[in-house]
Order: C-alpha cells, then sequence, then structure tokens
C-alpha cells in the first residue's frame, strides 16, 4: 500500500522505493503518537501522503521528476504526459491542504466524506478545498513549453 501510494505520487521506482523506506523508518520512530483515533492503515496512508508532497514540494530535483515517465495505474484511464506533469507541478505549488484534498479526491477517487476523515476535516471544507483548489490551479496552468516555443499544451483541470 505504500510503495503503491509513492510510486503513484512520485513516479519513479527508485523514489518509491525509498519513500517506502523512510516511511516505515518514520512510522517506527512515531510508533507511540498513534492514537487510535483512526485505523493503523488510515495513519500509515497520511505520512506516507505527507512524505510524498513533501518530496515534491522540497528536493532540488524536483524539475527532473516532473520531466520523468509515470506510471499507469491499470484500471485507470492513461492521463496525457504533459497533464500528469502539469499535474504534479500544481501538487508541489499548491496549499498542503488543498494539495491533500485534491490528491484523494482526483487521484484516490475517494468520496468528500472519505477524503473529509482523513483529512480531519468536514465534508463541506473538502468542497472548500477542492473548490479553492481548482479555482487556482485554472489560473496556474500554463502550457509547458520553453519560452518562445511552440506550446506543449494545456491540461484541463476537471470539476
Amino acid at each position: 500500500m505504500v510503495y503503491r501510494r509513492a510510486l503513484r505520487l512520485l513516479g519513479r521506482k527508485e523514489d518509491a522505493e525509498e519513500a517506502t523506506q523512510e516511511v516505515f523508518v518514520r512510522v517506527m520512530r512515531g510508533l507511540s503518537q498513534f492514537d487510535g483515533r483512526s485505523s493503523m492503515s488510515t495513519w500509515l496512508y497520511q505520512i506516507t501522503t505527507n512524505y510524498c508532497l513533501n518530496q515534491l514540494r522540497d528536493r532540488n530535483r524536483r524539475r527532473d521528476l516532473f520531466g520523468q515517465n509515470m506510471v499507469a495505474d491499470e484500471g485507470r484511464p492513461e492521463a496525457s504526459v504533459t497533464e500528469l506533469l502539469l499535474l504534479r507541478r500544481l501538487l508541489a505549488e499548491a496549499e498542503e491542504q488543498q494539495a491533500k484534498a485534491a490528491i484523494y479526491v482526483y487521484l484516490d477517487g475517494m468520496s468528500h466524506e472519505e477524503a473529509a476523515e482523513l483529512l480531519g476535516v468536514s465534508k463541506r471544507t473538502v468542497g472548500n478545498l477542492i473548490e479553492r483548489f481548482l479555482a487556482w490551479a485554472q489560473k496556474r496552468s500554463t502550457p509547458l513549453a520553453p519560452e518562445g516555443g511552440p506550446a506543449v499544451g494545456r491540461a484541463e483541470v476537471k470539476k
């Protein structure tokens, strides 16, 4: 579960393997902090998501991550490379709660209720986070092309 989650968010096997190891190190160190308000798998899922989002935001290699091929999930329609690159850039730059809500709802296909439980907020708040993310993302969705070169395309963010 942790590896699949990391692979989906980071896109490279090597990064997902590293993230998996780091997540379990953090789980072992923080096991005493687990308070049992949610299931262990929910807690692990949140740690993995947070770690991967931090990697997308903080690493100097962020541009390298954007340019590498994505691994498609079986059973999901494949998005174009341009759309996936834009999505990664947006998630890396977005406000943290909005990015998490977008990941849970759009990438993971969760309902607002399920996302609300993971985020520790109301269903309505999830809707507001998604709306703010979409409005922000729409403004930030620019073509991924070098200045003066032809535009590769504009990914559409759907509600």
